[in-house]
């Protein structure tokens, strides 16, 4: 028990070492406009009292639960933090708006900085209390951000306490999931680059995004075992999927979203 104990103490205090690191490599830029804050939605996404939502760039919280469904792990945990560090900025934030300014539900992208220059989005992933995800254009922050993400994860803090890493063949539903599988088959044609694994999910770079990523790489990726992130989509609700083909299918937005495991 006392080295239980010794151990999560020395894991909050590496992650204090690990925050100042990823702020000062997401220092906030010069010449933000302070927006006053009307309320936390949830862990990635604040209300603006000028009555616009803002959805955080690079990170992912856990959901809260909507239509009767349960809260996912640490959803309730990360508004509450978000609220905290907003309250602790007198309910002001600065905005660096995203090279994409808007979402597919009107939601402005943007960082997130709290009024002693902390990164918000920072703050949450050294925490353990949300994934780093990077959707291309808006990833000039994704250095630092997996750096702090990388801190919670090595220290054992929040989503990390337990693995949440499923298998390929573990996927049952829709939405985001982190996953491991070893590449069975790479194939690259009109609709970009496949990278299927173990006949269960397949990851595809649209041929719009191949531009981002080393395709050489991609392609040398047969028989590695990887583990990737991203939104889950289901292929047999749109029809069309044939003999053979994965059920599963995860788009990926950035080099950032996938990466080889060691063995």
């Amino acid at each position: 028990m006392l080295m239980k104990k010794a151990s999560l103490a020395g894991a909050f205090f590496v992650s204090a070492i690990w925050l100042s690191a990823a702020q000062a490599f997401c220092p906030a830029p010069g010449g933000l406009t302070s927006v006053a804050v009307q309320r936390v939605v949830d862990g990635d996404t604040l209300r603006l009292a000028d009555g616009r939502s803002v959805r955080m760039i690079g990170l992912n919280t856990p959901e809260l639960g909507k239509k009767g469904r349960s809260d996912e792990p640490f959803a309730v945990a990360a508004r509450k933090r978000l609220e905290a560090l907003v309250a602790a900025s007198d309910g002001r934030v600065g905005l660096l708006a995203g090279k994409e300014s808007k979402d597919h539900y009107g939601r402005t992208l943007a960082h997130v900085f709290a009024a002693d220059g902390a990164n918000l989005e920072a703050t949450m992933l050294a925490e353990g209390l949300g994934y780093l995800v990077a959707v291309a254009p808006n990833v000039d922050f994704v250095d630092c951000q997996q750096a702090a993400e990388r801190s919670a994860r090595q220290a054992g803090l929040g989503l990390w306490r337990q693995s949440p890493v499923l298998k390929a063949d573990q996927i049952s539903m829709s939405g985001f999931a982190l996953l491991s599988g070893r590449v069975s088959k790479v194939q690259r044609n009109r609709g970009g680059i496949w990278i299927e694994l173990q006949d269960s999910v397949v990851l595809r770079v649209a041929p719009n995004l191949l531009g981002r990523f080393d395709a050489d790489s991609l392609q040398r990726l047969e028989g590695k075992p990887v583990e990737a992130r991203g939104w889950v989509l289901d292929r047999s609700r749109r029809g069309g999927l044939k003999p053979g083909q994965a059920r599963w299918m995860l788009p990926l937005t950035d080099p950032a979203m996938i990466q080889v495991m060691s063995r």
